[in-house]
């Protein structure tokens, strides 16, 4: 291990700053899942996340310098890659929905803070657990971009709603509407694809039914 390896956030913020060549990389690569998750599951698709992500870590390297600490740097990164997926979102709002990939949400689960651990659970019911998440990521993408990366977060992704709101730039009010607008009409579609008892949140475990709970009163934890 390096000692770079060794400083946290904010000291590799000092160190890029001061021209140390590999900070960046190593805060990226501790970062890496969970921002690649948020990524992938805001826009739905690989490429794009990819994409999305690439972007967003070009501009956070050129304007890491600038860093205030007016924030946690992981929610300055956080903000970033979010935006960067929500500009993706619009540049292809005009290109034919695709259907979401099989093992969308295998790839996105490798960062999520939320991850349901079910070792000893009964085959048969993972297998409806699992259809029914995907049934709910296929309904997330149809939701306008602002309500799915709140329920992205929030939802899926168990940030308390102070910080989502710090993410996305906006009000912790305006996240808790865009998630409770987000979840009324997941519900809707849900309903009329004949799946239920996931509507509460996206990952519809009772571990996350309780994150979800926590983080739309704003008492969540991480």
């Amino acid at each position: 291990m390096s000692e770079l390896d060794g400083l946290d956030d904010a000291a590799l913020v000092l160190a890029h700053a001061g021209g140390d060549p590999d900070a960046f990389g190593v805060l990226f690569t501790r970062h890496r899942d969970r921002l690649w998750a948020v990524a992938l599951r805001t826009t739905g698709n690989r490429e794009d996340a990819a994409d999305a992500l690439q972007e967003a870590m070009i501009s956070a390297y050129s304007r890491l310098a600038d860093f205030r600490g007016d924030a946690m740097v992981t929610t300055w990164l956080h903000r970033i890659v979010v935006n960067a997926s929500l500009d993706r979102l619009r540049r292809n709002k005009v290109r034919a929905a695709q259907p979401l990939p099989d093992d969308l949400e295998t790839h996105a689960a490798r960062g999520a803070l939320v991850v349901e651990t079910s070792a000893s659970a009964d085959p048969e019911l993972e297998a409806v657990r699992s259809d029914q998440r995907s049934a709910v990521l296929a309904a997330l993408s149809s939701l306008p971009p602002d309500q799915r990366a709140a329920l992205v977060l929030v939802d899926m992704e168990g940030y308390p709603v102070e910080e989502a709101a710090r993410m996305l730039g906006c009000p912790a009010g305006t996240v808790k509407s865009r998630c409770a607008r987000g979840r009324h009409r997941l519900a809707g579609i849900l309903r009329e694809t004949g799946v239920t008892g996931t509507a509460e949140a996206p990952n519809a475990s009772d571990h996350d039914r309780e994150t979800s709970d926590r983080t739309r009163t704003g008492g969540g934890a991480r």
